[in-house]
């Protein structure tokens, strides 16, 4: 789409009705105005709608692309466009959160409609006791689990697996599986006893 040229656009200053009276009735400086207001159009009415261009909900679809190099969000082209104004719309949030679990789980479940667990290979341990025994070693596996939210919805593996990749810290590998449902309590989850 090509805002440089739109057949029939009028202009909404047109320059012939800005001259002196002495060229009015002028045919030659009339049609040359015109002339002129065919070719500023399309500017004047970008210039008069440019806030329009800003907002991902009335930007133009072409514009997006653009537009998400301004917030940090990345978007792909083969996204419809209204997946494409949703991310932009949230782009600077999800920027804020990006490397972070809660930022690849809002990112994923946005762009792809799923829901994930994220299980962090780690390389933090505590202990409220003086003494304890060392933790093992940290896995270096960052390990995403994605379910789709409705069921039938299929997930593609690849471009989760791409997603996740781009938001993985460098110093972990990482690995998707994809779950037909939500995964059942994880095992080494031990539930906290509370004292009364």
């Amino acid at each position: 789409m090509s805002r440089a040229a739109v057949p029939g656009l009028p202009s909404r200053y047109p320059i012939g009705e800005l001259l002196p009276a002495l060229y009015a009735d002028d045919d030659l400086a009339q049609r040359f105005t015109a002339g002129l207001d065919t070719v500023l159009a399309p500017v004047l009415s970008t210039l008069d709608n440019l806030p329009a261009y800003f907002d991902p909900a009335l930007a133009p679809a072409d514009f997006l692309p653009w537009l998400a190099t301004w917030v940090g969000a990345g978007i792909d082209p083969d996204w419809p466009p209204e997946l494409q104004r949703a991310v932009l719309a949230r782009g600077v949030e999800l920027h804020r959160w990006r490397g972070t679990r809660r930022g690849l789980v809002e990112h994923l479940r946005l762009c792809f409609g799923v829901r994930a667990d994220v299980r962090d290979g780690g390389g933090v341990a505590w202990s409220s006791e003086p003494g304890t025994a060392l933790p093992p070693p940290p896995t270096g596996e960052l390990l995403v689990r994605v379910w789709p939210v409705a069921p039938g919805v299929t997930v593609d593996a690849n471009r989760v697996q791409e997603a996740v990749t781009a938001s993985c810290p460098v110093h972990l590998t990482c690995r998707v599986e994809i779950l037909p449902g939500p995964p059942e309590a994880a095992p080494d989850v031990t539930p906290v006893e509370t004292g009364d």
